[in-house]
């Protein structure tokens, strides 16, 4: 019996794999998962979104 396999490239499956973790996750959960995986798990989050500094958008465009 031989079986064919298809490879996808390497864009197509980092394409694929964005698209994917949108829909399951939304933007804003892609980018947290994103970064949680790519800092391997380190921190904590809940402490240090509350280290940063409260900035109103006018201190954004100074």
């Amino acid at each position: 019996m031989n079986t064919t396999i298809s490879l996808k490239k390497n864009s197509d499956i980092r394409r694929m794999g964005t698209e994917a973790l949108v829909k399951a996750l939304g933007p804003v959960g892609m980018a947290r998962y994103l970064e949680e995986f790519d800092n391997g798990g380190k921190g904590d989050y809940t402490i240090e979104k509350y280290e940063q500094p409260e900035w109103s958008i006018d201190d954004i465009l100074k």
